[in-house]
């Protein structure tokens, strides 16, 4: 019996002891998610008019999924880039126009998923609507898909017009039958915006601003919101009639990760 009990106290010891460490070691601490810096904004603030149809959010885009990164349906700029909006939709306004932004801010962990996706050659699950005719192994080559973007920097944004009064944009229903993005308007995605010739994200040389095919209304269209985003300081992305970057950037060799939410830019 004496050495049974003497069993027991040497285990409780033991025991005793493993329940002190395990007390004494610090918890995990999850690591905080970066915030955004104090000059970056979000667009409502400074222009509650401007029309936001955040795609990425959404399952609406070239991947068929939600982009990382993106919690909620919310465009975020540095305030000089969301004040030069401000002033181009004042000057559309009074000539019937709305300015429509498809996206802002892009964390970088969204800019790593279209890198993820691209390099999955067996996922062509939008290829129909999105990129018809470009073979998905060309992305990288042909400049569609790259490990770095501009709107990590919080200067520039992808948008475009939309006639007042602005009528709703249509559903998208995940399955549907794809319509290639440079289909005639009346064949594509029912988008409430004017006619620029390609949807929005569209993988095609016909994206590009001056392209000479495209002409009257839709080359109109592209000049007038060229013409009046020049004027407010931004400067065109020439292969992307949407695609516009503030001048000079606040940021620019900064890629920033904090995520797209309301909170993330609070009381800024």
């Amino acid at each position: 019996m004496t050495g049974l009990a003497s069993a027991f106290r040497i285990l409780a010891a033991a025991a005793a002891t493993l329940l002190t460490v395990t007390a004494a070691a610090p918890v995990a601490q999850a690591k905080p998610e970066p915030k955004a810096p104090e000059e970056f904004v979000a667009l409502r603030s400074v222009d509650p008019t401007i029309i936001q149809e955040m795609r990425y959010p959404t399952a609406h885009n070239f991947m068929g999924v939600p982009v990382d990164g993106y919690r909620q349906p919310l465009c975020i700029l540095t305030r000089p880039a969301a004040r030069a909006l401000h002033h181009a939709q004042t000057r559309l306004l009074k000539q019937g126009y709305s300015l429509k932004v498809y996206d802002c801010y892009r964390p970088q962990r969204a800019v790593d998923h279209f890198v993820r996706w691209a390099k999955d050659l067996d996922d062509d699950t939008m290829k129909g609507e999105f990129y018809p005719r470009v073979d998905k192994t060309r992305l990288f080559a042909d400049g569609y898909i790259a490990e770095k973007s501009g709107h990590s920097r919080g200067g520039t944004v992808d948008l475009t017009l939309v006639k007042l009064p602005a009528a709703p944009t249509g559903p998208y229903l995940p399955g549907q039958k794809p319509v290639p993005c440079y289909a005639p308007e009346a064949g594509r995605f029912p988008d409430n915006s004017v006619d620029m010739g390609t949807g929005f994200d569209c993988f095609d040389t016909l994206s590009h601003t001056d392209d000479p095919r495209v002409q009257g209304t839709q080359r109109a269209n592209r000049q007038l919101l060229k013409k009046t985003l020049t004027d407010a300081g931004f400067v065109n992305l020439a292969e992307e009639w949407w695609h516009y970057t503030f001048k000079p950037e606040l940021f620019p060799d900064t890629y920033f990760d904090f995520p797209v939410a309301r909170r993330f830019v609070a009381g800024h």
